[in-house]
């Protein structure tokens, strides 16, 4: 609704003073031309104790410069960003970054969570104001902190046990209020829900979401989940032996829908889910349009088509033949992936028609560990 008010504001606006509009300057044009899409944060060990934050800005044509001061000293290598803050986690601590401008990092506060260790992933919700962490212990569970927007401060809202089966990032439906993500911990399939309230904090869902039947002799194990802007959850499967279970195929992709109750259903069989070329999925991100799918793993990386409730279908091959890590996408159809063995930053500019690798792409970066975008 803000965009489309603005539009009709914007145009309004244009109507009313026609007649007095002031001539066009071509290098106002060409300013606009030459902002930056995004900022691209990866987080690197390069050696021993180093450890930095690469920061870049991404051209309209996904070509990369990096932004003055990169890279950034931290101790920390799972990263989130809000769009006025950066968050960074070394497993123990929080740190809080302001984001400039230019995009370049200033680190503000510290928060102390957990002395021996244990944070992974950091996520947050899609206002940005809530963010969220792993951490493992015995029974693992999700930390739930409130952002102060002023100065970038945390404060702890609640925690939520799940067990040895959760521990994952979680990735929030369009209404904002339910998260999902899967595991298959001693291959017991599992997929499972948050809630969000409007303070930020969350709660398990109680719910008992289905796994599509495999074929005749094989059950599927889940790994992660990734929402589209709707109401629309991908989940990487593999199927596995039931008496062995050894892996007896590629991953595929199954698709859920969730209800107004946070309640997850399917129509996915195996014989509607496509497989993978990426060998052992290692994370999967949808398009801010909802209409692809990214996936990453141990062979590479792939684009689909996600088609809402109706099945995902092919789109790609295997755009990358390293192991991808991680990928995130900006507002401007670009996809950004890293791969740590090869040290590598890709950028692609990818629609539901076309696909090409950005300029300059890829990107020697040593010893990447995790990365994070925040579009312009």
């Amino acid at each position: 609704m803000l965009l489309v008010s603005l539009v009709e504001i914007g145009c309004g606006t244009a109507l009313l003073f026609a007649q007095n509009a002031p001539t066009a300057n071509p290098s106002d044009s060409a300013a606009a031309s030459t902002l930056p899409v995004a900022y691209v944060y990866i987080a690197s060990n390069p050696s021993g104790s180093t450890y930095q934050i690469h920061a870049y800005a991404a051209a309209s044509n996904g070509k990369l410069t990096p932004i003055p001061g990169s890279p950034f000293a931290t101790t920390a290598t799972y990263l989130a960003v809000n769009g006025k803050w950066l968050f960074a986690t070394n497993g123990i601590d929080i740190y809080s970054y302001s984001v400039a401008a230019n995009g370049s990092l200033k680190q503000v506060d510290a928060l102390e969570v957990e002395p021996t260790g244990g944070l992974v992933d950091l996520f947050l919700d899609h206002t940005g104001t809530s963010l969220y962490t792993d951490y493992f212990t015995e029974n693992n569970e999700y930390l739930a902190y409130s952002i102060d927007n002023a100065n970038g401060k945390l404060t702890s809202i609640n925690n939520v046990m799940g067990g040895t089966e959760i521990g994952t990032v979680a990735s929030f439906i369009g209404n904002n209020e339910y998260a999902y993500s899967s595991s298959c911990y001693h291959f017991n399939p599992l997929i499972y829900g948050l809630q969000r309230s409007s303070d930020g904090a969350i709660t398990m869902l109680n719910n008992n979401i289905p796994i599509p039947a495999g074929s005749p002799g094989n059950f599927y194990c889940p790994w992660l989940a990734a929402a589209d802007t709707t109401n629309h959850v991908a989940v990487a499967m593999q199927p596995h032996d039931d008496s062995t279970w050894q892996p007896t195929g590629p991953y595929q992709l199954a698709v859920y829908t969730a209800d107004r109750a946070g309640d997850l259903s399917t129509n996915s069989r195996f014989a509607t889910m496509p497989e993978v070329k990426v060998g052992i999925v290692t994370e999967y991100w949808p398009s801010p349009s909802g209409k692809l799918l990214a996936v990453g793993g141990r062979l590479g990386l792939q684009v689909f088509h996600f088609n809402g409730a109706n099945p995902i279908t092919n789109y790609t091959g295997l755009l990358v033949s390293q192991q991808v890590d991680q990928m995130f996408w900006d507002n401007a159809n670009h996809l950004y992936a890293i791969s740590r063995s090869a040290g590598k930053l890709y950028v692609f500019t990818v629609t539901p028609t076309s696909v090409s690798q950005a300029a300059g792409s890829p990107y020697s970066i040593a010893h990447p560990q995790n990365m994070i975008v925040l579009p312009r």
